[in-house]
């Protein structure tokens, strides 16, 4: 009987102690983070801190780079051309290849009006005739002006748009030999409209020389006929003066 008494007494003992036990742990779970548990997420708020100014300062390096290479007020340009087109209503298509030279004057980095001269230069295949004449050589000149617009640029390349109109001159007899154009079925020699539009991309070089390329459309209307006409011109290009 004693034994048993002695033994309950433990019972009684030890889990009074287990409930004390549990009350304190729960107690300390519930109380809030220690430094040295707020210190991981005051170093994490720290390292964001730090990244977003790195970013910051990148943005304003791209800022002042992209305004160095397009906040120049002028741009002259010169270099060469593609273009495939029909000498004639009832002709295949020729190859024209083509000197371009031209100003740019800008009234921001995006929007400027630029002024272009070119020259067109091909051999029509006109096919067997009496005068056994088959292929003369025929040229082209124009005279344009339009808007230009970069709606994308970036520090070391830009993409534009650019519409021009003007006058267009057709030399198409010069190598008949006196048989005229017509009689080879060329167009006459006239002047006519030009409209060409393009997409201009530019790679730079350095802030004030870049390398120029695009695709474009040509629109004439020599014999009147409209001639559409699509090929490229690519150029070298130099910046000058600042806005």
């Amino acid at each position: 009987m004693y034994s048993f008494r002695r033994l309950a007494l433990l019972l009684a003992l030890v889990l009074t102690a287990l409930t004390a036990a549990q009350a304190q742990s729960s107690s300390s779970s519930s109380n809030p983070a220690t430094p040295d548990q707020a210190q991981p997420a005051a170093q994490n708020q720290g390292q964001a801190s730090v990244q977003a100014r790195i970013r910051a300062r990148r943005e304003q390096r791209r800022v002042a780079a992209i305004h160095e290479a397009y906040g120049h007020l002028y741009e002259a340009y010169a270099g060469v051309g593609y273009l495939r087109f029909t000498p004639g209503a009832t002709l295949q298509k020729l190859t024209y290849y083509a000197w371009d030279t031209g100003l740019t004057r800008y009234f921001n980095e995006r929007l400027g009006v630029t002024a272009d001269a070119r020259g067109y230069y091909g051999t029509a295949y006109v096919g067997l005739n009496p005068s056994t004449l088959t292929r003369p050589a025929i040229s082209t000149y124009t005279v344009q002006m339009g808007p230009t617009y970069r709606f994308y640029m970036q520090p070391k390349y830009s993409i534009s748009g650019r519409v021009m109109g003007g006058w267009s001159l057709g030399n198409f007899s010069s190598d008949t030999n006196g048989v005229g154009s017509t009689n080879l079925g060329l167009y006459p020699d006239s002047s006519s409209f030009a409209i060409t539009a393009g997409i201009p991309v530019e790679y730079n070089l350095a802030p004030n020389i870049a390398f120029r390329l695009g695709p474009e459309y040509v629109a004439t209307g020599f014999g009147s006929k409209l001639q559409n006409s699509i090929g490229f011109s690519g150029a070298v290009v130099v910046r000058f003066g600042k806005q």
